[in-house]
């Protein structure tokens, strides 16, 4: 059992930065990815990267502004983002697989990820 145990959600003002971290165990044999979901909303995909680090995957929202890494060394997966908008205030929560392609929003298999942590809040004020 994979457990992902995301960290650094909080409150920022508009156009500020924050760097989310989620660390699992067994973390080299997945790809990873993180999802939001905003209040009355559906939850939607943010970002993914392969276990490799070769491949990166971006939601067009936040292309541009947010950056995914991972370090093997560490188990751990970041998200750091910048120019913070106030649409960008949600749960963020962190998911693995060991199929990289499942983050890839064409698919519609999101929901068919192995693992999902518990989540992170991000609230971004204007």
């Amino acid at each position: 059992q994979v457990q992902l145990i995301e960290s650094g959600g909080g409150l920022v003002q508009a156009g500020g930065s924050l760097r989310l971290s989620c660390a699992a165990s067994g973390f080299s044999r997945y790809a990873m990815g993180w999802f939001r979901q905003a209040p009355g909303k559906e939850r939607e995909f943010v970002a993914a990267i392969s276990r490799s680090d070769s491949g990166t995957l971006y939601a067009d929202s936040v292309k541009d502004r947010f950056t995914i890494s991972r370090d093997n060394a560490k188990n751990t997966v970041y998200l750091q983002m910048n120019i913070l908008k106030p649409e960008d205030t949600a749960v963020y929560y962190c998911a693995a697989d060991r199929n990289y392609w499942k983050f890839d929003v064409n698919f519609g298999r999101a929901a068919e990820l192995d693992y999902w942590g518990q989540g992170t809040q991000v609230t971004v004020s204007s």
